[in-house]
């Protein structure tokens, strides 16, 4: 078991953000959302997406997998909910359209629409990290927003999918008993599975 703190997480989380600045200098945007569109279709093709109904995603950052066509091109067709941070929570809201949102903590663009709170609905959640393993095992940016998400809010059985670049993929996520695993992560090259 490591403490969030750990210098295993802060100097994995270091390397990252190494390997991060070196992806997003030497990839065009239209390289970068283009390589996202794959990862992104690969969970537009999985079962888990097809059948649900209520989807949490997320709408990303600079230097995420870029979501926002992803959250655009399905608004319309399921409910697509987005994170908010208050506080240290998040909460949810549903999308629906580029207009109806505005800059929130952190950079973070979020919608303005009523909270969601019927949470036993959630069928999937998209999740973000800045490292995943092959395990399903996730590094955060070390705030443990979505592990209070899960522990708090959303059903324990909801299907949650790791997306990330491939440089993302690591051989060893450390984790706590805290941290929780998704149960697919994805990325350019392969699906790693429960």
């Amino acid at each position: 078991m490591f403490n969030a703190q750990c210098p295993i997480k802060h100097e994995l989380r270091r390397q990252m953000r190494v390997a991060k600045r070196e992806f997003f200098s030497t990839h065009t945007l239209q390289e970068q959302h283009s390589l996202a569109e794959e990862i992104l279709g690969r969970v537009e093709q999985s079962e888990a997406f097809r059948e649900a109904r209520v989807v949490l995603a997320y709408y990303s950052l600079r230097d995420e997998l870029f979501t926002h066509d992803f959250v655009q091109r399905w608004a319309d067709k399921k409910a697509i909910l987005l994170p908010k941070v208050v506080g240290d929570d998040l909460t949810l809201h549903r999308y629906t359209n580029a207009m109806s949102m505005s800059e929130g903590a952190f950079g973070i663009m979020e919608p303005c629409t009523p909270e969601f709170t019927d949470y036993a609905t959630v069928d999937m959640v998209i999740v973000p990290g800045v490292a995943f393993d092959r395990l399903g095992n996730r590094l955060g940016r070390g705030r443990g927003y979505y592990d209070r998400l899960f522990a708090n809010l959303l059903p324990y059985n909801i299907y949650k999918v790791g997306v990330c670049y491939p440089f993302q993929l690591v051989p060893r996520v450390p984790t706590e008993t805290t941290d929780v695993r998704m149960n697919m992560v994805i990325s350019a090259k392969y699906p790693c599975a429960d």
